[in-house]
This record gives structure tokens, C-alpha cells and sequence, in this order.
């Protein structure tokens, strides 16, 4: 079981790895070896809530693709099992960051002392700016 929060909770089988050779300059070891992980999560198929797969597929991010499948690719570390971690973090993140419901914006009015010191400022400007159109038309 992978946690998310303290309510939501996927089964590991729901997420698909494949572990694929890293990009990059890293010579004859690189070459040979797989340690880039890449984590596959399709939010349309899964046991998330409805709340959590709406919100996710509404979510403009690069690593969820049109078609509903969350790609998470880490090479990060010459390691597969740190790579595995790492993108097994990131997704965790990924998903627990639509479950926090942001608090309404409440609209609040200036204040009168702000709202004097800001057209006493306008009045200086435009003070500076006559000042300045006479001495060019002398």
C-alpha cells in the first residue's frame, strides 16, 4: 500500500514501472545498464477517489498526459533503487498536492490612510510632470 494522506491509500500493483536506460554522458557503464525508473499511474483506472482524479486530470502538469496516465521519469542517481525511490516520491507529492483544498480568497478594502497616501503620491507626480512641461515650453 501506498500512502498518500491520512485517508487515501493506492495498492503498489497499481503502479507501473519500467526501468529504462539513462540519457546523457556516462560512458560504458550507462550504456549497459538500466537504472532510470519510470513510474506509469493511469488516474482514470485507478482506486483514487473522484475528487483526487478530477483534480489531478484538471492539473496543468507536464508529467500527466492527455490521455490520463501520470509519467514520472527519474535518472537522477546511477542507482536503480534510488531512482525508484525518488520518482515513487515525486508521484506520492504529485497526488497528495490536489488533495489540499486552497482557502477562499476573502476581498478586503483599502484603507482610508492608504488609499490618501496613494493619490498624494499621484498628486506629486503629476506635480513633477507639469513642473517639467513648463521649463521646456520657456
Amino acid at each position: 500500500m501506498i500512502k498518500i494522506s491520512n485517508r487515501v491509500e493506492i495498492q503498489d500493483n497499481e503502479i507501473e514501472w519500467q526501468f529504462i536506460r539513462s540519457s546523457g554522458a556516462g560512458g560504458q557503464h550507462l550504456n549497459k545498464v538500466s537504472t532510470a525508473a519510470q513510474l506509469i499511474f493511469d488516474i482514470k483506472g485507478s482506486s483514487l477517489p473522484e475528487f483526487y482524479q478530477t483534480r489531478l486530470l484538471q492539473k496543468a502538469d507536464h508529467r500527466i498526459t492527455k490521455s490520463g496516465k501520470i509519467i514520472i521519469k527519474c535518472q537522477a542517481s546511477r542507482s536503480q533503487d534510488a531512482n525508484r525511490q525518488t520518482a515513487l516520491e515525486q508521484f506520492i507529492a504529485l497526488v497528495a498536492s490536489v488533495g489540499e483544498v486552497q482557502k477562499k480568497r476573502l476581498a478586503t478594502k483599502a484603507t482610508r490612510g492608504s488609499q490618501l497616501r496613494r493619490l498624494e503620491s499621484k498628486k506629486q507626480r503629476g506635480a513633477t510632470k507639469a513642473m517639467r512641461q513648463q521649463k521646456s515650453h520657456d
